[in-house]
């Protein structure tokens, strides 16, 4: 009975990796990007890119393991939920109280050390922010909010 299903299962986890997942970005609009629109200085920007626009940009960079399923749909959703509370890609479209909010809100995942994931620095060492790199992003951002005196 074991053998029936250990057959059973690689044979479906050999057909669903015929499914495949679309790993093509949006095409980039610099104009609308976060970096671009907010004149962010390189620190920031390096930190930005390493850190957060995989999953908050339309420039993900799908690595290797993306090509496996059920590993790739998984991903997939989360990069389609992290672009969709956040895209900096598209930060331009955003009115002012929204760009005030997700900044609002990017300060505080950063410093509840909830961004970036654990699950993603698990295999992007080089995303996790020290101290010092969580307050210049931090300082950045604050630096740009606009509503944050204001009651609401």
């Amino acid at each position: 009975m074991f053998k029936k299903i250990l057959i059973a299962v690689v044979l479906i986890l050999t057909i669903i990796q015929f499914i495949r997942i679309d790993t093509t970005n949006p095409a980039p609009t610099p104009e609308k990007d976060f970096i671009n629109a907010t004149q962010a200085p390189k620190e920031v920007a390096d930190l930005l890119k390493v850190s957060c626009y995989d999953c908050h940009s339309n420039e993900t960079k799908y690595p290797w393991y993306f090509n496996v399923a059920p590993v790739s749909w998984w991903l997939k959703n989360h990069i389609n939920e992290g672009r969709e509370e956040l895209n900096f890609s598209l930060w331009t479209d955003y009115d002012a109280k929204k760009k005030d909010k997700k900044l609002e809100e990017s300060i505080e995942l950063i410093n509840n050390g909830e961004m970036p994931m654990f699950s993603y620095t698990l295999t992007h060492q080089d995303a996790k922010l020290n101290t010092a790199q969580q307050k210049v992003l931090n300082d950045w951002f604050t630096s740009l909010r606009t509503f944050e005196n204001e009651e609401e």
